[in-house]
């Protein structure tokens, strides 16, 4: 996530950009669809009678998104003729995987085509504090142009619907094995919107698919599991939290307003004075439901003690922790990483505060999947490239 200009037209609060969202070429896939979408579907191209829509459209929910079929002659409970027409009518497909990564250390990284040249990446990070994480897209692209963040890079392309964040959910199910939806050994347990963009900018749409992803009769990862990830869109904060309900995280990195303007441009729109106003309005925030600050270590920009002294006062009162991440770099990056013993000291700090400040263990740097490192352009650098940069400079 990343940011701009200063000026409010760069800065848009509607969703204008939803109208460039590709109409489908053949038939609608219903993986993805909200439950009165399926509903509508089923009236509108199924001749489905309205008073029996419902009851099948939880018929075929549960086949969707609980036991993620991919074909309708699965769903066994469901008469013949209508199956052969939803065979007609309908798809299960889910977008192209273009190109599937796995790291050393077990992340998996899908770059996922959603239409022709429209592409975005989902990362799976496995183990992390004896859970499993997805981090999905919400954008094709980002608007903010946040220094130190690799997808600022690429402009925005379009939003991404609902239907389309759900199956980046549905995609890496599928690879891991993950159907039917069991509470027991699950590989993804905490959905984290910090991929591709910025969330708030397409709220409508990440509203939809968290309905989609938390819903009990289906891939019932709750909300309480999902943390959605701002630069600091201040109007949308509290909506976020009404919405949704889900877990917050602000992408802070600075505690003054110089510095943050030049690595968070949306500040100079949104200063921190009126983002942390909301964060304070951000509603059920308490101790079991704590702000996360992300806070990338950039050596000698922001990993000072006396910015780690500032941080602590910034946050004075806010029920939160802090993350520290290690700055992944990435091809003509500005930036370098802090050094691992500034790193450890600046936590002290706000460790004695009383904020938990865990340092993030870089997971697929070697496959461009870290903090920071994710861009969609179809030519990739092959992972042999990669390798031999890391080599060459000293990682």
């Amino acid at each position: 996530m990343n940011a701009q200009t200063a000026s409010s037209s760069a800065h848009p609060l509607d969703l204008s950009f939803d109208r460039r969202a590709p109409k489908p070429a053949g038939p609608l896939s219903l993986a993805g669809l909200t439950r009165p979408q399926l509903r509508d579907a089923l009236i509108a191209h199924a001749g489905v009678d309205e008073k029996k829509a419902k009851m099948r459209a939880d018929q075929l929910w549960r086949w969707i998104y609980h036991y993620g079929v991919t074909s309708f002659e699965e769903m066994t409970n469901v008469s013949k003729d209508l199956r052969a027409v939803l065979a007609r009518e309908f798809t299960l497909d889910r977008p192209k995987i273009v190109e599937r990564l796995v790291s050393v250390d077990g992340t998996r990284k899908y770059l996922i085509q959603l239409a022709p040249g429209v592409e975005c990446e989902t990362v799976f990070i496995p183990d992390v504090a004896r859970s499993g994480a997805l981090c999905v897209s919400s954008q094709v692209g980002c608007t903010l142009n946040c220094t130190f963040c690799h997808t600022g890079t690429q402009a925005l392309v379009r939003n991404l619907t609902a239907a389309e964040i759900a199956a980046q959910v549905m995609i890496a199910r599928d690879d891991l094995e993950e159907w039917p939806t069991s509470n027991e050994n699950r590989k993804i347990t905490n959905i984290v919107f910090m991929g591709m963009g910025e969330p708030l900018y397409n709220l409508d749409h990440v509203s939809d698919a968290i309905d989609i992803i938390s819903d009990g009769d289906g891939m019932a990862i709750g909300r309480r599991r999902t943390t959605v990830s701002t630069s600091g869109v201040v109007p949308k904060i509290q909506e976020l939290g009404e919405r949704t309900g889900t877990m917050l995280a602000i992408s802070l990195h600075a505690t003054n307003d110089d510095l943050r303007n030049e690595l968070v441009p949306l500040n100079r729109k949104y200063p921190l004075a009126e983002l942390m106003d909301a964060i304070r309005a951000y509603p059920g925030l308490g101790n079991s439901k704590r702000v996360t600050f992300e806070y990338v270590m950039l050596k000698g920009v922001n990993d000072s003690l006396a910015e780690a002294r500032a941080l602590v006062k910034l946050l004075k009162g806010v029920p939160a922790k802090i993350n520290l991440i290690p700055f992944n770099p990435w091809p003509n990056s500005p930036y370098e990483c802090s050094d691992w013993d500034q790193i450890e000291a600046f936590a002290d700090v706000v460790n004695r505060a009383g904020y938990a400040s865990p340092i993030r263990t870089p997971r697929g740097r070697d496959i461009f999947a870290a903090c920071g490192q994710l861009r969609s352009e179809s030519e990739k650098i092959k992972a042999s490239v990669l390798r031999k940069q890391r080599l060459a400079g000293g990682e």
